[in-house]
Order: structure tokens, then C-alpha cells, then sequence
């Protein structure tokens, strides 16, 4: 068993006031100590969320029991286990955490912890928690998607979306998606897509009811929220599932059309992981790494990275982040300054 030196300061990214990028900066601050039932991470590589975005601007308090700071996905060796918890010093893990994952050391409960896959990298680890368990919980948990199904993803070449084309794909679903430039479509069909809508350039109602020879599809993974809505419950078909993630097209709809929603028995869900039990968190990393793991391991599917940014270079990753014009995963690296 190895054993490590743990200093008493560490650098981590924090913010005194709500706004732009601009306000992020590395701060010095104590070492976490793990509670029992967590560990310590030293962190090699830290993902780069919308949450973190929306934190960062002042519109997504963190949990009253979570760590106010920013990073909600983490890659690196554990150095300091609870005593009979099934990870030593010096293995390698990746984490969802609950807050503080941009930093060099951070503390996670051990049931959200999952080995790295055979061959894979901090980097290519990073970007691995917080996409797979939001998707595996709204695709799977909560949507029961099933093999032959039809499923539509929104925002297919985001880290979520590329996340969730490959995993339905994986396991027998047919998928469509919408982005934002033809590139991206091509990326997205690529990755398992059977056709990929340039939403700028093309009605994704009328289009999907032309793929499906007007039923519709059976669950619609949405990240736009009020400006999709009503559209979405068009090109629902009968039983289908709309789950709601996100709110980039707002949170208020005007109309709703609730007699189709009603004769077409289809159920409206929504769901935000973040302030979920340590639990109900610990239940999906088992299901991942007995049916999810195995894959990545295999490189059967594998996250999708689009840039990685020096720690040091927390702000440019934010930006490039709220441009929207990333495909997949932006990480940032803490063995680079």
C-alpha cells in the first residue's frame, strides 16, 4: 500500500462574485478532510460542466450539503481511504463529486467512485461522471429505454449528447438527433446516429415525422426546455417519454396542448442529479460499471473530447464552453498549470 504526503494548502478555483468567466481565479485553500465514507482525491484532471457555468453566473446554488465550490467530475489517485473502504492509495478512480472538483485534492463519498477503464487516461477518466450518470439515470432509470426504440437527443454533439447517442446505440436503440452545423450532424452520426437534424436549416418535427412514417419517436431527450416543448409533444409517439434535463430554451411555456399530451398517454419527466442521495448516486456507478464499464474498456464507446485546458486556463475553458461551439467534453488538466 502506498502511502502519500497530504500538505495542508491546495489551489482551487473560486469566485467572489456572481458574472463572467473573468471573475474565476485560483485561490489557496485548506486540504479537505474526508468524512467517513469518503476519500481523498488528489485530482489529475477535473471536467468542465454547464452546471458549473450556471453556478458560476449565480443561478445554481449548490445543495446546502455540498461543496460550494465549483467541479462536479474528477479523475486521480486516491492517497487518504476510510478505513474498510474497497479503494487503497494509489488507485486510480474517477469520481462525480458534490462540488470542489476544480482543485488539487478532492473529497467524494466512496460509493460515487469508479476505477478508470482498462487503458484510458486522467483525461479521458475526467470526462467520464457526470455525462454517463446523467444519461444512464434519464435514459435508462427514468425513460426505460428499450432496444428497437426510437429516441431523439437535442443538443447531439455536446458532451451529453455524444454521451447518449453512443450509449443507445450500444444497447439496440434507434437514434436521431439535432445540432447545429452540418459538421456536427456528420460527427453525430458517426458516433451511432441514425440521422442527425441541422436545426438551423431544417424542421426537426417535420423531419422526424418523415423518418418515422408520422408515428413519432418513443423518448425525446431534451436539454432546450419551453422553446421545444410544444414541438416536442408533436413528434411524441403514443406512450412515448419526454425528459427534461436542462432549460437553454427557458423555463415557461405559454400554451400546451394538453389533450394530445392525454390521448396520446405520453409521460413528462424531468430530473437534475446534483442534490440526489449519496445512494441513489452510488446505485448508478454500480449499474455503470457492471453494464457501461465493460464497453469502454472494450473502446466499444468512449467520450468524445473536445479541447483540454491547462488548470491554470479556467476561464478560456468557461468561454469556450458558453460559445457553444464544442464538441463533446472540455476538460481541464491539473497536471499542466
Amino acid at each position: 500500500m502506498q502511502s502519500f504526503l497530504i500538505p495542508e494548502q491546495m489551489c482551487a478555483v473560486t469566485f467572489d462574485t456572481p458574472g463572467g468567466a473573468e471573475n474565476l481565479k485560483i485561490s489557496h485553500l485548506p486540504v479537505p478532510q474526508p468524512k467517513e465514507g469518503e476519500v481523498l482525491i488528489k485530482v489529475m484532471a477535473a471536467g468542465i460542466n454547464r452546471p458549473d457555468i450556471v453556478q458560476r453566473q449565480g443561478y445554481y446554488p449548490p445543495p446546502p450539503d455540498a461543496n460550494p465550490n465549483l467541479g462536479l467530475e474528477v479523475a486521480g489517485e486516491v492517497i487518504a481511504p476510510s478505513v474498510g473502504l474497497p479503494f487503497e492509495p494509489g488507485d486510480k478512480v474517477c469520481a462525480l463529486v458534490n462540488g470542489g472538483g476544480y482543485a488539487e485534492y478532492c473529497t467524494v463519498p466512496v460509493t460515487q467512485c469508479l476505477p478508470w477503464p482498462s487503458g484510458f487516461t486522467a483525461v479521458e477518466a475526467a470526462g467520464l461522471p457526470e455525462t454517463f450518470f446523467t444519461v444512464w439515470t434519464n435514459l435508462f432509470e427514468i425513460g426505460h429505454l428499450r432496444k428497437k426504440e426510437k429516441l431523439l437527443i437535442h443538443g447531439g454533439s455536446g458532451g451529453i449528447g455524444t454521451t447518449a447517442i453512443q450509449l443507445a446505440h450500444a444497447f439496440g436503440a434507434t437514434v436521431y438527433v439535432t445540432a447545429g452545423s452540418d459538421e456536427k450532424c456528420d460527427l453525430c452520426k458517426k458516433l451511432g446516429a441514425q440521422e442527425a437534424i441541422n436545426y438551423k436549416n431544417e424542421d426537426f418535427v417535420d423531419r422526424i415525422m418523415e423518418l418515422t412514417n408520422k408515428k413519432g419517436v418513443d423518448i425525446i431527450l431534451d436539454i432546450m426546455g419551453a422553446s421545444y416543448f410544444n414541438r416536442n409533444i408533436k413528434v411524441l409517439a403514443e406512450d412515448g417519454r419526454l425528459i427534461i434535463i436542462s432549460f437553454q430554451g427557458g423555463v415557461k411555456v405559454e400554451e400546451v396542448n394538453l389533450a394530445r399530451i392525454v390521448t396520446r398517454r405520453i409521460t413528462i419527466s424531468g430530473s437534475t442529479l446534483r442534490p440526489r442521495s449519496t445512494t441513489f448516486k452510488g446505485e448508478i456507478a454500480k449499474m455503470l460499471y457492471e453494464q457501461v464499464w465493460p464497453l469502454l474498456s472494450e473502446r466499444k464507446i468512449k467520450p468524445l473530447i473536445e479541447k483540454v485546458f491547462p488548470f491554470g486556463q479556467v476561464q478560456d475553458a468557461h468561454r469556450l464552453m458558453e460559445q457553444g461551439s464544442h464538441s463533446g467534453k472540455i476538460i481541464l488538466d491539473l497536471q499542466k498549470g
